[in-house]
């Protein structure tokens, strides 16, 4: 079977389109210490998913509905669209683009400009398949730039990723930041409470002449400190729950009441304190600085074929006759061919600069991938030490309190004695508020550091489904 020139130029470009100029892809050594912690590694980590972190069934359901709702996750996913139709895109002039059409002329010349000097009467019609300056990629230069462009749709991937990560977190940091505020509120509204029962039993004593009128006058600006820090709460509760509504990305159900001491606020599975380094290659913005430090090296080969012949083929097989029903006949095939080459001799520089580019935006990539790691073994890093250093004074904290209770029963019964006045009792009272609402922070920040801990670690972004990262490679 004879093939047409058209098909066998097509066939041959589509076997020699293969090769590329870019360079070979290598990994940067690792800017950071290959363990993080004081211990041994484990041997292996396994991060549940981020919806089964915690136990608590109302955190889960509000991650939920902000993994569904949320715009800026919306619009990340959106990103990640475009940038996979783009990709598409560019894959598409990998191959010819084939096109099938029909034509048909009729003319009519005058006789002053006809040959025979009478007036003629013509007819064409044409049916063919052709291919328009499809470019032959004998060097690697469309290849190059859809290797760029799939990176880059794979960055976008990982930003996604990133982006779902750091929304999970910050639903369970509000959340756990509206659980602290109410507590400080309840602790608040006690107080209140407890300095209005003060106030009236010193009115008593002072109106039975067992007082003085500076005790009542202590007594009622301890109670208005105590109303304005109730209000204060108040307050930050109420934006608290606005926050979390915009993250959540609708109205809030109705919030069960819940303490941070509570169990179901647990994580599902601690961290341990040794792992490996090689660990945050797992994050997803490490894997976004890999994938556009790959786009870099294919945007290189692009710029290095620039330098080289371009060769494109434009060409057409069909049938042509004068008239419609002979169009089909035997004797009515046509083709044309019209290969054309472009070699670049002078562009004022402009290949070379581009090269040069090519070779800086590279250059770029590699230390925005070597931050990316240092940054990441810093959050990780910071997140191990703090969670040590938040246990320790969390428990000094507790025996504060316990400590602060006891002193403020003492001087209520020396004053109450008259052995002691007024003032060592509203002492021991603001020591003991200032106790408390710190013990309910230094509970939300332990429970915070084990988020950011995961989040750092980048463990867990798909949904009820856990990522098992093997440590010490």
């Amino acid at each position: 079977m004879q093939r047409s020139p058209l098909t066998l130029a097509l066939l041959g470009g589509l076997m020699l389109g293969g090769c590329t100029l870019a360079p070979s892809y290598d990994a940067p050594n690792s800017p950071v210490a290959a363990q993080l912690g004081d211990t041994q590694p484990a041997s292996e980590l396994t991060l549940p998913g981020w919806e089964n972190l915690y136990r608590s069934e109302e955190l889960q359901q509000l991650i939920r509905t902000a993994l569904e709702n949320n715009r800026d996750l919306r619009l990340a996913t959106l990103d990640v669209a475009a940038l996979r139709a783009q990709y598409q895109i560019q894959r598409a002039d990998l191959f010819p683009s084939v096109t099938a059409e029909g034509t048909g002329t009729r003319q009519r010349l005058p006789g002053d400009l006809s040959s025979t000097g009478q007036s003629t009467l013509s007819s064409q019609y044409g049916a063919q398949v052709g291919v328009t300056a499809w470019e032959l990629d004998l060097f690697g230069r469309v290849r190059s730039l859809k290797d760029a462009a799939l990176e880059n749709y794979l960055a976008s991937e990982e930003t996604q990723r990133s982006s779902h990560l750091a929304l999970v977190a910050q639903v369970a940091q509000s959340y756990l930041t509206l659980i602290a505020d109410q507590q400080n509120l309840a602790i608040s509204r006690e107080t209140v409470a407890a300095q209005q029962s003060s106030l009236d039993l010193i009115q008593r004593r002072y109106e039975g002449g067992l007082g003085t009128e500076l005790d009542v006058r202590q007594a009622q600006i301890a109670l208005q400190g105590a109303l304005a820090n109730q209000a204060s709460f108040e307050r930050q509760v109420s934006q608290d729950y606005n926050a979390l509504a915009v993250l959540v990305g609708g109205p809030l159900p109705e919030l069960q009441p819940v303490s941070l001491s509570d169990d179901a606020l647990d994580l599902v599975a601690p961290v341990p304190s040794g792992l490996s380094s090689d660990l945050l290659t797992q994050r997803p913005d490490i894997r976004q600085a890999e994938h556009q430090l790959r786009a870099a090296d294919a945007n290189i080969g692009a710029a290095r074929a620039a330098f080289f012949p371009s060769i494109t083929l434009t060409g057409a097989y069909g049938s042509m006759s004068s008239e419609l029903s002979g169009l089909f006949e035997s004797g009515s095939k046509a083709w044309s061919f019209s290969p054309a080459i472009s070699l670049p001799i002078f562009t004022g520089g402009s290949n070379k600069a581009n090269l040069d580019l090519a070779w800086v935006r590279r250059d770029q990539a590699v230390a925005s991938y070597e931050k990316a790691v240092q940054v990441a073994f810093q959050e990780v890093a910071d997140a191990l030490e703090a969670r040590d250093s938040l246990s320790r004074q969390a428990q000094a904290q507790q025996a504060l309190v316990e400590a602060t209770r006891q002193t403020l029963t003492l001087a209520q019964q020396r004053y109450e004695q008259g052995a002691d006045d007024y003032l060592a009792v509203l002492d021991a009272q603001r020591t003991l508020l200032s106790a408390r609402q710190q013990r309910v922070s230094l509970q939300r920040q332990q429970l915070s550091n084990e988020t950011d801990l995961y989040r750092a670690l980048g463990g867990g972004w798909e949904a009820q489904q856990a990522t098992h990262l093997v440590a010490g490679r």
